[in-house]
């Protein structure tokens, strides 16, 4: 894979790992776990659509979709796609820094399979 293409691959993965974190972070502000909480669709629409953090995670998540309509002019998509499952194994990574989630041993294992999956996938 060239190296312009590996880098986008990253980038986009790392975007959208962020993304998630972001957007976690906006889902359980206080404004929005209240009209969670109170139930009624139109406060919580206000509540999520207004909230920074979320629509930060959206822009995120947009940008990371343009550089992934980069990956996928330039490679195969059986090629591509399964960096994807990367994403997992960085938010989990975030998740634990950002916000002190556990990894399990499971997970961890879970996580090494992963990775050896898209190594042997890379290596093709």
């Amino acid at each position: 894979m060239p190296f312009p293409v590996l880098a986008a691959v990253v980038v986009s993965v790392l975007l959208s790992a962020l993304a998630q974190i972001v957007l976690k972070a906006g889902m359980t502000r206080p404004e929005v776990v209240q009209a969670l909480a109170a139930g009624a669709a139109g406060p919580i629409a206000l509540a999520v659509g207004t909230q920074p953090l979320v629509v930060a995670g959206l822009a995120l998540y947009g940008l990371g979709m343009v550089v992934w309509l980069f990956v996928l002019s330039r490679i195969d998509v059986s090629l591509a796609y399964p960096f994807v499952s990367l994403g997992i194994v960085v938010t989990m990574g975030l998740g634990h820094l950002v916000f002190g989630e556990v990894i399990s041993v499971a997970r961890a294992a879970g996580a090494a399979l992963i990775i050896g999956g898209i190594l042997v996938l890379a290596a093709s």
